[in-house]
């Protein structure tokens, strides 16, 4: 049995990214959650009332995906910046630190959609990996190209390009716990609108998770 936990921004990060792998791997494995934010800013203001919706709602979506436990490190929703860089990256490590996780699981550089609270935890896990001892491998969630390009004219800032076939790590088959990962994000509706977008673009795609993979050298 191994310890995985997933590093992210928001409410709705794991679930409407890799919420199948975290799925498959808590059927034989501790899996944990860390959210920098509540996503009260979802809305484009600040939103206190909605934070606490969204906290309610990714610890539904946890249990749904049979995650042990979210840690909430209180960070406002938006406001992930070099300034609280180090300040992040110590309440990330030492909840790493108390769970000694064998994996983490966080997004790709481009925090997949660009947006720069995604980025910023991807940096961070990255960052804090290597004082984890315990930590083998972090697996970077990302998009392929064709479906990144179906969300390039849409999105509300800069959607990066997603990755080829050849640029992928790992592909994790999640066929058979697609349904899980979509009673889970449901249970994201204050997100309902990005809820039917997602399932209705990855229809016609296969029910899989890509990932970049770093792991540290072997001694």
């Amino acid at each position: 049995m191994s310890t995985i936990v997933g590093v992210f921004a928001h409410p709705d990060d794991e679930t409407f990214g890799p919420g199948g792998t975290l799925a498959k791997f808590a059927k034989d494995n501790d899996v944990y959650i860390i959210c920098a934010t509540n996503g009260e800013y979802a809305t484009g203001k600040l939103d206190k009332k909605l934070g606490e919706e969204r906290r309610l709602e990714l610890k539904k979506s946890a249990k749904d995906l049979g995650v042990k436990k979210v840690f909430f490190l209180g960070f406002q929703d938006g406001s992930l910046s070099n300034n609280l860089y180090h300040k992040v990256a110590e309440k990330v490590k030492k909840i790493l630190v108390q769970l000694k996780p064998d994996i983490l699981i966080t997004f790709e550089p481009h925090g997949v959609s660009g947006h720069i609270d995604h980025i910023f935890m991807s940096m961070v896990t990255s960052f804090v990996f290597p004082q984890i001892k315990s930590a083998k491998k972090i697996m970077q969630y990302c998009m392929r190209y064709e479906r990144s390009e179906l969300m390039r004219e849409k999105y509300f800032i800069h959607f990066p390009p997603g990755y080829h076939d050849e640029e992928i790590d790992e592909v994790i088959d999640v066929s058979d716990v697609w349904e899980t990962k979509v009673q889970a994000m449901h249970r994201h509706q204050s997100q309902i609108q990005d809820v039917n977008r997602i399932l209705t673009q990855t229809k016609n795609f296969p029910k899989e998770e890509n990932f970049l993979i770093i792991e540290k050298p072997q001694k």
